[in-house]
Formats: structure tokens, C-alpha cells, sequence
């Protein structure tokens, strides 16, 4: 089977499916369990999610990572990787409603939950807080929207619009990131407000970002990934 044809199964028939059999298809897909669980209308307990944090602390980390290049990208996931795990059980999340005739919304809402990011938190893409929100509650979800977020969540262009059952067309520009900055955000499910201070400054030090004092909205993107696969 193709991807595309075991994305829609589980979007659509995933309840059928044990925990077990998830685990399996996150193994073949290289998706996280909790994405893959979210995915197929299922619960995601407390131990795939990111603890209680705070925000600001996750905002001001999620900028800081889009300076990073990708030598220093994977430099940063290993100092997260390489830190000990001093989280408190999180609550586990119910499963999405699967009455919902557009699953799409509730399955972002999940995927970016399991990161710990509202539309606050994400750092900028290339879209504006509202169109975000809008996304998240079900507005829209057009193809460039959904490349902008791909990237951020560590998942494919072409995965994202299985799942919104939006045609996948050749667009005008690439993504502002690619999924090597979705695997920093990935690495940093477990850790504390505290441990994102520590990772944050690790990223201004990898990355040499000079802080002039006011808020700047958005690095300048992150160009030639070197990965074909986007």
C-alpha cells in the first residue's frame, strides 16, 4: 500500500486498530506514535506529551530555533536528545470526534498539541497568527497553508494534504522550513520550561544571533535543505 492509501485508512477507519498495530504503522510511516494516534481518533496518553510550560518560554524557544542552520539544527536536537527527562506525567488527550465531517482542523489542532503549540507558539511561517487560527478552526486549509505548517511539524507536504484531502499542484515557492526544524521541535516534546531556557541559549550560541533588543518576528528561512524530500 501507498502511503496516501494507509493515511486515509487510519484518518478514516484508525478506531478499527489497536494501539500495537499504531505503533507498528508509526514504525513504517517514521511518524510519532502520538501523531499517528491523533491521526486514527484515538487518545494519546499522558507519556507522549509534552509537559505543563510555559508559553512565553516555548514561543521565545521556537523562534530561536528557526535561526539555526541545518549543521546546527542537528547540533541542538542532540543537546535536547542528551538531556534527562525531569517532566511531570502530563494529562492524557481525548480522542478527536470522529462525527466531524472535516477531520482536518481537529487532526492539526492534535498534531501541534503534541508539540505543545497553539497558534501563539509557532514561530513565523510565512502566515499571519489569525490565518493559523483560522486553519486550527476549521476555516481553511489550502496547500500553501499546509506547506507552511509541514515543515514546523517535522511531516511531508504531500502526508499533510492526504490528510486534508487537498490535491497536491506545484506551488510558486518553497517552504520558509523544512522538516529538519519539525525534528527540534520533535526532540524538545519532554523537556521543561527550564530545559528550553538551557536549549534556547544553546541555539544563540550554535546559530551566533545577534539580539538588537527588540522583537524580531521571523529569521529569513531556512534554505537548501538537503534532503530532496521536504
Amino acid at each position: 500500500m501507498t502511503r496516501a492509501t494507509v493515511l486515509r485508512g487510519l484518518l478514516q477507519n484508525g478506531r478499527d486498530y489497536g494501539v500495537p498495530w499504531l505503533e507498528e504503522f508509526a514504525l513504517d510511516l517514521d511518524l510519532p506514535v502520538a501523531d499517528v494516534l491523533v491521526v486514527a481518533g484515538h487518545p494519546v496518553p499522558g507519556h507522549l506529551l509534552p509537559p505543563e510550560r510555559d508559553q512565553k518560554v516555548l514561543r521565545e524557544f521556537a523562534y530561536r530555533v528557526t535561526y539555526c542552520n541545518h549543521m546546527q539544527l542537528t547540533a541542538l536536537g542532540e543537546f535536547l536528545h542528551a538531556m534527562p527527562d525531569e517532566r511531570s506525567a502530563a494529562e492524557p488527550r481525548p480522542a478527536r470526534d470522529l462525527a466531524d465531517p472535516d477531520p482536518f482542523p481537529a487532526v492539526l489542532r492534535g498534531l501541534m498539541a503534541n508539540r505543545g503549540f497553539g497558534a501563539r507558539e509557532v514561530p513565523f511561517v510565512g502566515l499571519s497568527r489569525s490565518t493559523i487560527a483560522g486553519m486550527l478552526g476549521g476555516a481553511w486549509h489550502q496547500l500553501p497553508q499546509l506547506q507552511a505548517v509541514a515543515g514546523l511539524l517535522g511531516w511531508r507536504l504531500n502526508d499533510l494534504a492526504v490528510l486534508a484531502s487537498e490535491p497536491v499542484q506545484p506551488l510558486d515557492h518553497g517552504p520558509m522550513f523544512c522538516r529538519h526544524v519539525g525534528a527540534v521541535f520533535l526532540a524538545a516534546v519532554p523537556r521543561t520550561s527550564k530545559q528550553l531556557t538551557r536549549a534556547a541559549h544553546e541555539a544563540d550560541r550554535l546559530s551566533s544571533r545577534q539580539d538588537d533588543g527588540l522583537w524580531r518576528p521571523v529569521s529569513k528561512g531556512i534554505e537548501d535543505c538537503p534532503d530532496a524530500e521536504v
